[in-house]
C-alpha cells in the first residue's frame, strides 16, 4: 500500500482549512505582540473588561471558522450527492443489465422451445394434408408424393408439408374451407394447429418488446397457414364459404 508523503497530506488539506490556519496564526501572533506592547494596561484592565477584551479579540477568529466549517460541510453535501448520483447510476446500469440478461434468457428458451412446437405443427400439418388429399379423398395427391414428404419431415424439414398448403399450386386451392374444415377430424387438426400457433406467437411476445420475433414467426410458412385458416373457417366466414363445404372434395376435383 503506498504511503503519502508530508506534501502529498498537505495537498488533500481543503485550501480553506489553510487560509484559516495562515490567518490565525497571524492573528494570535498580532495579538501577542500586541498585548506585549500594551502590558501595562491588560495589567490595570478590570476582569469584566478584560473578558470583554479578549471576546472582541477573538471573536472574527471564530466567525471566520465559522464561515470556513459551513463551507466545508457544503463541499462535503456535494460531494455525498454526487456519490449518491453515481451509486444510482450504477444501480441503474446494473438493474439494465439484468433485465437485458432476463430478456436473453427468455428468448433463448424460446427459441428452444419454438424448435419443438414447430416440428408438433409440422406432424400436426401432415395430417391434415393426409386426410385431406391421401386415400380418403382418393389420393389427390399419390402416396408415393406423400411418402417423399413424410421422408422430408422425418428428416428435421418440419414445413414440408405447410409449404405444399400456402402454395399456389396446393390442390383445391379454391376450396380450402372445405379442405380445412371439411371433416371433423380436418376441423380438429386446424383447431389444434391454431391454438398451439397462437401460444408460440404469446411466448415470443413475452421475449420480444420490439416486436421483432413475433413478426418472423408470422412471416414463416406456419404463420402464412395459421392466417389462412383464420380466413377460410367457416364459423368466422360463412358467407364466403357456404357453397365449398356442402360440394363433395371429389365431385369438385372431377373425379
Amino acid at each position: 500500500m503506498h504511503k503519502l508523503s508530508l506534501f502529498e497530506r498537505f495537498k488533500l488539506i481543503d485550501w480553506r482549512v489553510t487560509l484559516g490556519v495562515i490567518v490565525t496564526i497571524g492573528w494570535i501572533t498580532g495579538g501577542l505582540i500586541y498585548f506585549n506592547l500594551q502590558a501595562g494596561q491588560l495589567r490595570e484592565m478590570h476582569v469584566d473588561e478584560l473578558g470583554g477584551f479578549l471576546e472582541g479579540a477573538f471573536a472574527p477568529l471564530a466567525f471566520l471558522w465559522l464561515v470556513i466549517g459551513m463551507f466545508i460541510q457544503q463541499k462535503e453535501l456535494a460531494d455525498n450527492t454526487e456519490v449518491m448520483r453515481q451509486s444510482m447510476l450504477q444501480a441503474q446500469q446494473q438493474a439494465e443489465a439484468m433485465a437485458a440478461m432476463e430478456i436473453n434468457a427468455r428468448q433463448e428458451a424460446f427459441f428452444k422451445i419454438a424448435d419443438n412446437v414447430k416440428n408438433q405443427l409440422g406432424m400436426i400439418n401432415a395430417m391434415q394434408f393426409i386426410s385431406a388429399f391421401g386415400s380418403s379423398e382418393g389420393n389427390i395427391v399419390p402416396e408415393e408424393r406423400i411418402r417423399e414428404f413424410l421422408a422430408a419431415l422425418s428428416n428435421g424439414d418440419n414445413e414440408v408439408f405447410v409449404r405444399e398448403f400456402v402454395s399456389n399450386n396446393m390442390p383445391m386451392r379454391d376450396r380450402r374451407p372445405y379442405v380445412f374444415y371439411g371433416t371433423e377430424i380436418r376441423r380438429k387438426h386446424s383447431m389444434n394447429f391454431r391454438l398451439t400457433f397462437e401460444r408460440l406467437l404469446a411466448l415470443a411476445a413475452k421475449c420480444d418488446d420490439d416486436g421483432l420475433i413475433s413478426g418472423t414467426v408470422s412471416n414463416t410458412g406456419f404463420g402464412l397457414f395459421y392466417n389462412s385458416l383464420l380466413q377460410h373457417d367457416p364459423l368466422e366466414h360463412p358467407a364466403e364459404v357456404k357453397v365449398s363445404i356442402a360440394q363433395p372434395i371429389n365431385q369438385a376435383s372431377g373425379r
